[in-house]
């Protein structure tokens, strides 16, 4: 939907002048529109990372970094975590609403009716390399269901409805898949009668020599951490889905290259790190005083994983919640896990340090959930896709937003050109060394 101007800022550039709209968000946040400055100015502006310029207006997620709130489609995350099951949450990002009881079971329903994937596919599995990481699978993968479930036909709007299901429901069918591979085991097949994330964990850990998969706290957890990592705005992986989106791609390649963003030790993949960390720390046996001491010291290589984020000022409300529910999960189990003892020493000593309370260095949502993860059975190497099984329904509304905004345009940044000027081509025989 356009938006709509509540003033008007000025940009003086030599003896160029540009007047720019000002647009005001649903929640106050304010935006100069600079869409005409390199036409009227031949100027651009220079933003790396672009923490700055907003790409889109959208309807999905809203964020406020200073204050800690984290909303999709206006419902706080934290409520949504309490109340409902991950696949509401899904209805929500990708239809606009939450299920009433009745579509709720219509949608679970078509969730378990095509939670199957292609036998041939399963050929596809046997070829990769043994201790292949199971985010390469996946999102070569999803990529290839476009092969086997093809483009949209003539009723667009039934049959993208329809993908939408079929990618929500096959995703966590293929990473259960991968891991299955990665550890030998064969294939579980999905059933009937689980729910979603009763299904994927008995795709996960069922096998003839194991009776109980999992227990009604996993299936908890599971479907809190899903939701906690459902959408979060225009981060890298989603920004990377609208930019392939706009190139005219069909969502499984923008999902899958969505994938590969999340893969990143920067994004999703830091909830890994943050682990192989802490064992680490475990392992030597390392005060947790000289790991804060190691942080704060600029000459020193090691950074302390799973603290600050680019978006929150304040404690990520994602991480509370993941604090808790690893502590659930861990009590639960009735066991003693010394890298939540070592988590737990690290928070107290980093928001007590004025070097982190200065620099807003708080714990962001990948410091816990690993370890509840680790807790569940779930492999280090399986942390990153359980995150992207979480993102899909986000990276999916992010799509859909993007195929129905009349504004949108092929994604084309500028950059500030820093190379040689112009040079000739010398004969090969007069090139120097």
């Amino acid at each position: 939907m356009p938006l709509e101007p509540i003033g008007q800022a000025t940009i003086k550039i030599d003896e160029h002048e540009l007047a720019c709209p000002i647009f005001r968000g649903s929640e106050g946040e304010r935006a100069i529109d600079i869409s005409k400055l390199r036409k009227e100015t031949g100027t651009i502006t220079y933003d790396p990372g672009f923490m700055n310029t907003g790409s889109c207006s959208s309807a999905i997620t809203f964020i406020d970094g200073e204050k800690g709130i984290l909303r999709y489609r206006g419902y706080d995350v934290a409520d949504l975590a309490e109340n409902c099951e991950f696949i509401e949450v899904a209805y929500l990002l990708t239809r606009g609403s939450l299920p009433t009881a009745e579509q709720k079971s219509r949608y679970s329903g078509l969730l378990n009716q095509h939670s199957m994937i292609h036998e041939d596919m399963r050929e596809f599995f046997s070829h990769y390399p043994e201790h292949s990481h199971p985010m390469a699978i996946l999102s070569a993968m999803v990529v290839s269901l476009s092969s086997f479930y093809p483009e949209l036909g003539q009723n667009r709007h039934e049959d993208l409805d329809m993908t939408v299901t079929r990618l929500i429901s096959k995703l966590r069918t293929i990473a259960a898949f991968s891991y299955k591979k990665s550890i030998g085991e064969p294939a579980v097949y999905p059933r009937h009668d689980f729910k979603y994330c009763e299904n994927f964990l008995n795709m996960m850990f069922s096998s003839p020599v194991r009776k109980e998969p999992f227990t009604p706290v996993m299936v908890e957890a599971t479907n809190k951490l899903l939701i906690l990592h459902a959408d979060h705005e225009q981060n890298c992986s989603a920004s990377v889905v609208r930019a392939v989106g706009s190139s005219g791609a069909n969502l499984y390649a923008s999902i899958s290259a969505g994938i590969c963003a999340l893969w990143g030790p920067l994004h999703g993949g830091a909830n890994e790190h943050v682990i192989r960390m802490l064992v680490d720390i475990h392992a030597r046996g390392t005060k947790v005083k000289e790991v804060i001491a190691r942080a704060k010291d600029p000459r020193h290589p090691f950074r302390l994983m799973g603290f600050g984020h680019r978006v929150y000022k304040s404690y990520d409300p994602r991480a509370r919640i993941a604090k808790e529910l690893c502590q659930k999960v861990i009590a639960a189990n009735n066991t003693h896990d010394p890298l939540l003892d070592i988590a737990q020493e690290l928070e107290a000593e980093a928001l007590a340090d004025p070097y982190f309370q200065d620099r807003n260095l708080y714990p962001n949502v990948d410091f816990y959930t690993g370890l509840t993860y680790r807790e569940m059975g779930i492999p280090t190497n399986m942390f990153t896709v359980m995150f992207a099984i979480g993102r899909l329904p986000g990276w999916i509304a992010q799509w859909l937003e993007l195929k129905n905004d009349t504004e949108t345009r092929i994604a084309r940044p500028r950059q500030v050109y820093t190379g040689p000027n112009v040079r000739t081509v010398d004969p090969i025989e007069n090139r120097e060394d």
